[in-house]
């Protein structure tokens, strides 16, 4: 099977990740992870990654590209694949078409995790991290027992200034405006899957289990 995830910060991407790697048993590959593993290969295009990387600046499309090639080709993707974080762009998209059919392979879906915006706001400002010991909460899903007070070392709680209700709020619409043009892709395609991530960890991927089990 191969994967594309897709969905905004605060969807629950990560831990739905890990659930369809552990039970497909596929790679999850993000563009972070390809990038290191180039880099520390020594790959002629990992060094040009690093290149652009050490002065702080994008990887152009043609390296990133070329490293995701590069990785959909090794042994551990011919059972499939988990793509997260790549493709950014319709370029890109455009561009991984051509290697997976360069592969003899397709995309079989790509799984959009859905949740409101509402919702992820509350998600991303509920946050709050330990000034001593590092203990991180949620004033929704993980509560301190005392407000304000870390339960572990009795320190003062709080909330990291990319957690502000503005931060996050500019977070997400930077993310709509960048993910709207690749859900059409992928919809006019016919490839696009909507999951709802308003409901229980474990229901979610339930959904997303029954929509990629056949594929196995």
């Amino acid at each position: 099977m191969n994967l594309i995830l897709m969905g905004l910060p605060g969807a629950g991407k990560g831990t739905q990740a890990e659930k369809i790697v552990e039970k497909y048993e596929i790679p999850h590959i993000s563009t972070g992870d390809m990038f290191r593993a180039a880099i520390k290969e020594g790959t002629e295009l990992g060094l040009k990654a690093k290149s652009f990387m050490d002065k702080g600046e994008l990887v152009p499309d043609e390296v990133t590209i070329g490293i995701v090639r590069e990785r959909l080709g090794k042994d551990d993707c011919k059972k499939g694949f988990l793509l997260d974080g790549f493709p950014r762009t319709v370029a890109q998209a455009s561009a991984l078409e051509e290697i997976v059919t360069d592969l003899e392979r397709k995309i079989d879906y790509v799984v959009n995790i859905n949740v409101d915006q509402e919702i992820l706001m509350k998600r991303l400002t509920g946050r709050r991290i330990c000034k001593d010991c590092g203990a991180t909460y949620h004033l929704v899903f993980n509560p301190p027992a005392q407000e304000g007070v870390c339960d572990k070392c009795g320190g003062e709680l709080y909330q990291r200034s990319d957690d502000n209700e503005e931060t996050v709020a500019n977070r997400l619409e930077v993310n709509i405006k960048q993910t709207k043009p690749l859900l059409d892709f992928y919809g006019n395609l016919g490839y696009l899957r909507n999951i709802d991530g308003q409901q229980d960890i474990g229901k979610v991927f339930e959904d997303i289990d029954a929509l990629i089990g056949g594929l196995a």
